[in-house]
């Protein structure tokens, strides 16, 4: 009863917050468009409180996180990781599919946010999109931020890495850095109902640029999936 309770507050008061940020952004592609970023930071964090006080889940950082030239790397189980990575990095270039940014209104702020667009349909040209997108996002210094599974997935599964990392990792030569997250063990894909637990991101070994494709997918594939264990929500 109190995890239904406070998944309805969550709700409640995220969604309707959230609004308010949304029609803040709107206001501001219009006005003044670099203001989008630092809206998007306010909703992250946002977002992290509503999910701390009303949820009672905790994140925890295992490991250094290095900040710079990198290319990162991030497990995808929840909706959270991917709000959670505007409070993780400092105005991060996230890859999203292409479809978000084409929405009426809400693609125009993602524009203006500078998301990068993932077209999985697309072959070589839509790679080239992304390593252009990329590269001016790593010009500007914001951390490049990649979910290789391209879709959530529950907790404990551990599908193959999509080609887009093997293209980007190719193309832009930036070392990688690995990052497991274990949210799915609280906030499942799907799932109204969101428990109370400690949300962890276990920072993996630097995988350098230029190895063999096999050899750094199967690193990567490794230490994203470092978290993979039963649901204890502890």
């Amino acid at each position: 009863m109190i995890t239904a309770l406070r998944s309805l507050a969550f709700l409640i008061v995220f969604y309707g917050g959230s609004l308010l940020f949304v029609l803040s952004a709107m206001a501001a592609h219009w006005v003044a468009p670099g203001a989008v970023q630092p809206i998007a930071t306010g909703w992250g964090r946002f977002h992290r409180r509503c999910a701390r006080w009303l949820l009672g889940q905790k994140v925890r950082v295992e490991g250094e996180l290095p900040h710079g030239q990198y290319l990162y790397i991030i497990k995808h189980e929840s909706m959270f990781e991917t709000i959670d990575l505007l409070c993780l990095f400092h105005r991060p270039a996230i890859a999203a599919k292409r479809e978000l940014l084409d929405i009426p209104l809400w693609g125009g702020l993602a524009r203006d946010y500078g998301l990068l667009p993932v077209e999985r349909s697309a072959g070589a040209s839509a790679l080239r999109a992304l390593l252009a997108a990329a590269r001016k996002a790593n010009t500007q210094g914001r951390p490049i931020c990649l979910f290789p599974e391209g879709t959530r997935v529950p907790h404990g599964e551990a599908p193959p890495l999509r080609a887009g990392f093997a293209g980007l990792y190719a193309l832009l030569r930036l070392p990688v850095v690995p990052i497991a997250v274990d949210s799915g063990r609280v906030s499942p894909r799907g799932h109204f109902l969101k428990h109370a637990g400690t949300i962890t991101y276990k920072v993996g070994e630097i995988v350098p640029p230029g190895l063999d494709r096999k050899d750094a997918e199967a690193r990567v594939h490794a230490a994203i999936n470092a978290l993979n264990r039963l649901p204890d929500r502890s």
